[in-house]
């Protein structure tokens, strides 16, 4: 049994904040604002796993009103929501995730993010994909006033079946 499924996530920019996709702490003047390090990339990679095992999102499963997850790496967060779906009897096959952002430039840092994410999936470097592109000025991220995320997983039975 393969499944698919979907995750998005969206965070504004925050002074004071430092700055995290895919695992990485990237450069930038503003961070994202959220509960944990607010990491849009791996947030959506998170959800789109947790969907494709019919899981929930990781709102469900780690709380943004629960304190335990105040500024929580959300790379121990995407392992632990791999659990469940390993759990579920579920592995990952493959994931496709872009990054919308005017700012900063994330092409440097894909190797890494790449790296991390396959590491937290126990998986083949060669099955995580990760790109960037901007919003043209469209919207919020074309304001530069956030970044948004998308990723797709691919996952199958761990039994066969």
């Amino acid at each position: 049994m393969i499944r698919t499924g979907i995750g998005y996530d969206a965070h504004q920019f925050a002074e004071g904040r430092r700055l995290f996709l895919g695992g990485v702490e990237i450069p930038h003047e503003r961070g994202l604002l959220g509960h944990s390090d607010a990491d849009v990339l791996l947030h959506a990679v998170a959800d789109a796993l947790l969907g494709a095992a019919a899981l929930g999102d990781i709102g469900q499963h780690f709380p943004p009103s629960d304190p335990t997850y105040r500024d929580a790496d959300s790379l121990a967060l995407l392992a632990t929501a791999y659990l469940l779906v390993v759990e579920a009897e579920f592995a990952a096959i493959n994931v496709d995730a872009t990054i919308i952002a005017e700012a900063p430039r994330v092409l440097p840092h894909v190797p890494e993010m790449r790296r991390l994410i396959a590491d937290a999936l126990d998986i083949d470097l060669t099955a995580i994909n990760v790109k960037a592109t901007t919003n043209e000025g469209m919207g919020f991220v074309g304001r530069n006033e956030g970044i948004a995320a998308i990723a797709i997983a691919t996952i199958a039975k761990r039994d066969g079946s």
